[in-house]
Formats: C-alpha cells, sequence, structure tokens
C-alpha cells in the first residue's frame, strides 16, 4: 500500500470512527513488555496505540505474580503493573484469579473510572479474574488464547492440569467471546467447549519489518524464539549441519534465550558447525528487525505453535519463511508460494527445504514478495486493531 494510499485509508477511518460511541475497555494481561523483558508481550501492546483510530480507549494493567522479580514499566510500552498472591509454580494456576480479582476489585475498579469492556488474555488468570469481574461489575468481558495449551494441561501436568481445564471451561464459557489467534487454536479451544470463538491473528508492524537491499554475502538462515525444546532449534542445528559444506561461509544466527541455549552450543560443537553458528541471546527488537532484513532465509521448526509473530515479521520483510505443518503458521503460509513447511522434527525436509531457497536467489526473491504483500493484505496491526475494534462494538448492547 502506498503511503498516499494508507494516509486516505486512514483519513475515512478516523472520519468514521469519530461518530462512534467511544469504547472504553481494560486490558488485563500477563503478556507485556517490561523493563526487565522489552520484548515480552509484543503481540498485545503493539495494536493498542491504533485502537484510538477506532474510537476505543484503553487502560492496560499488567500483572505478574509476587514472588516474580518485580517488573517496571518500559518506557515504550507504558501500563500499570500489579503483583498478587499465587501459589508458586503452576499449583497456583487455578486459583490465582480469584486472588488477582479480589486485587483489582480493591485498588483499580474502587477509584477509577468504569470501563466498558474487559479484554483479558489466557484463561488463567487473567481470564479468571476478568469471569469474577465481569459478574460483580455487570459488564461483558472477551478472552485471547495464544497458545495451543489452551487448557493448560500440559503446562500444570495431568492432576493439576485437569483443575486448570475445569476452571479454564468455566471461563470460556463465561466469555461473551473466546478469541483465538488461529484457526489451530480455535479447534482446541472446540474440542472441549462449546464456545462462542472468533479468530483474529496477530499483526505486524509492516513499517518497521519492511524490506531492505536483498544481502549478498555471506548467506544467514535466521531463527528468532525462546530455547525451549518445542521450538525446534535442535532439528534446525541438525539440518544446517546437512547443508552447511555446501554453502561455505553460510552462517546461521539464533536470536533468543532460554534453559535450552547450553545443550544447544553443545550440539552445535559436536555437529563440527559451532564456528558457522551465532548464539545472540536476547535482543532488542531494533536488533531483530535488522537481522530479519539481513537475512536469506528465516526458520523456526516449532512443534507446538499457535501463530507465531517472528513468521509474520519475516514475511513482512520480505523473506521467506519455513515453519511447520500443523501449526497456526500453516494459515498464513502458502507452501512453496509464500514460505515453506515442513513437518516438525523431520531434519531431512528441513535442510532439504533450506538447500533449495539458499540455491536460488530467484526463488527466495520471489517468495519474499510474495510473502510481504500477503502480509500487507490480511496480517497488519491497523487489520489486527480494526478486527479488535469490531468485535468490542458487537460485545456491547
Amino acid at each position: 500500500m502506498t503511503s498516499v494510499a494508507a494516509q486516505t485509508l486512514a483519513a475515512i477511518e478516523e472520519s468514521a470512527s469519530s461518530q462512534q460511541r467511544r469504547i472504553r475497555v481494560l486490558t488485563l494481561t500477563p503478556f507485556y513488555p517490561s523493563s526487565l523483558d522489552p520484548a515480552q508481550g509484543l503481540f498485545v501492546s503493539d495494536p493498542l496505540p491504533l485502537l484510538k483510530d477506532f474510537s476505543v480507549s484503553n487502560t492496560t494493567i499488567a500483572v505478574e505474580p509476587f514472588y516474580r522479580v518485580r517488573s517496571r514499566p518500559s518506557e515504550a510500552q507504558p501500563a500499570d503493573w500489579i503483583r498478587y498472591f499465587s501459589l508458586p509454580g503452576n499449583l497456583g494456576l487455578a486459583t490465582a484469579g480469584e486472588f488477582l480479582a479480589g486485587r483489582l476489585l480493591k485498588q483499580v475498579f474502587g477509584a477509577s473510572p468504569s470501563f466498558d469492556l474487559i479484554h483479558a488474555h489466557a484463561a488463567l488468570p487473567c481470564g479468571h479474574a476478568a469471569s469474577i469481574l465481569s459478574k460483580r461489575l455487570s459488564i461483558p468481558f472477551v478472552v485471547t488464547v495464544h497458545g495451543l495449551d489452551a487448557f493448560f494441561t500440559q503446562q500444570a501436568g495431568k492432576i493439576v492440569g485437569s483443575w486448570c481445564q475445569q476452571v479454564a471451561q468455566d471461563v470460556y464459557r463465561s466469555a461473551q467471546i473466546v478469541v483465538c489467534i488461529s484457526g489451530t487454536v480455535r479447534e482446541r479451544v472446540l474440542s472441549r467447549s462449546e464456545v462462542n470463538t472468533a479468530v483474529i491473528y496477530n499483526g505486524v508492524d509492516s513499517e518497521r519489518f519492511a524490506p531492505a537491499d536483498q544481502p549478498t554475502s555471506p548467506l544467514v538462515v535466521l531463527s528468532v524464539g525462546n530455547l525451549i525444546a518445542i521450538k525446534g532449534h535442535r532439528s534446525l542445528l541438525c539440518a544446517f549441519s546437512q547443508i552447511s559444506k555446501e554453502f561455505p561461509g553460510c552462517l546461521l544466527e539464533i536470536v533468543g534465550d532460554g534453559p535450552e541455549r547450553g545443550r544447544l552450543k553443545e550440539l552445535a560443537a559436536d555437529l563440527n558447525i559451532a564456528n558457522g553458528v551465532r548464539f545472540y541471546g536476547r535482543q532488542s527488537r531494533d536488533f531483530v528487525a535488522d537481522a530479519m532484513t539481513r537475512c536469506s532465509v528465516f526458520a523456526l521448526p516449532s512443534e507446538y505453535e499457535g501463530l507465531g509473530c517472528v513468521y509474520l515479521e519475516a514475511m513482512s520483510c520480505a523473506k521467506p519463511a519455513i515453519g511447520c505443518y500443523g501449526q497456526g503458521i500453516e494459515e498464513v503460509i502458502e507452501h512453496g508460494i509464500t514460505g515453506m513447511l515442513v513437518p516438525p522434527n523431520n531434519i531431512n525436509e528441513l535442510a532439504e527445504s533450506i538447500r533449495i531457497l539458499l540455491s536460488n536467489k530467484d526463488l527466495r526473491a520471489r517468495i519474499g514478495a510474495a510473502a510481504r504483500t500477503g502480509i500487507l493484505r490480511r496480517f497488519t496491526l491497523q487489520h489486527q486493531a480494526s478486527e479488535l475494534a469490531r468485535l468490542y462494538r458487537g460485545c456491547l448492547p
């Protein structure tokens, strides 16, 4: 979209929104950028400033249990941070919402302006708290499910998980709408609860994540994500070891941190590819954007992904992205057209996809251009904010 067209569209939307009733929304979330982790919860914070273009005012409260290191607001993404009581670890998940609701009733709703609607992120604890507040204050609430573990059974284990599942089901049934970040996530929700659902995909900042001059040397395979087992970095290292000798000087750059970092470094050494792998740890948004504009191919063979904003960001930079079948990104990437899809944990097919893309510059450019076009059509922050505003209005009398 040209800048003139974008400005015209914005003017039309602003004119239309000025005639609409202003909606006051309370966003309640455990995921949000802080001074400790500026990249946490950007999928929640990024569309919020754009809501004002649709006559939606937003107040954000970010929450954390009392036993964690205290977060401080991010200067770039301000929010009110509230701490609440919870039993440590997964044991406290099923009851934490009650403690959080009590804290909010006392501290927030006693003196602050009223809200028309609460938007909670994740069923536990925020959705649970929102369901309690909704009944006490007679205002509707919606809850967004961000991951495939919609009922916390995988996260909390068998015994505690069954308790969490029951509470989560109650939350989904009492919500006006359960917002899912992909159709794959919606299927998980509907597999155990007959509830009202809507799919609103996460959006990407298409100006920050924008194409740059195509790199010539060296070739770079980039991966961005938390270093946890389900993200598939072990498969990526093994795949890279299969093709690295064919592309002398090619680098594998890994951005992110987590408990798997030490083991992944050991694996790179065992595979004799340590000289070609760069572990950058957790980095800023600007660093990630720059890395995506420089890379040749983006790959994250995650085996458990509700959607994955990093794929959208890479595609917005006109880069071919490789993801896995069976994940939310399968609804965005059209295999061979706007990216590549491989089965989870299939090292050989992952290596072959990387090989095909690295060996054909024209193919990379063609897929990258199609990916960028697809993002601009459906998956920008403007799309996300517009759909959220429409959903909010549909929840009110």
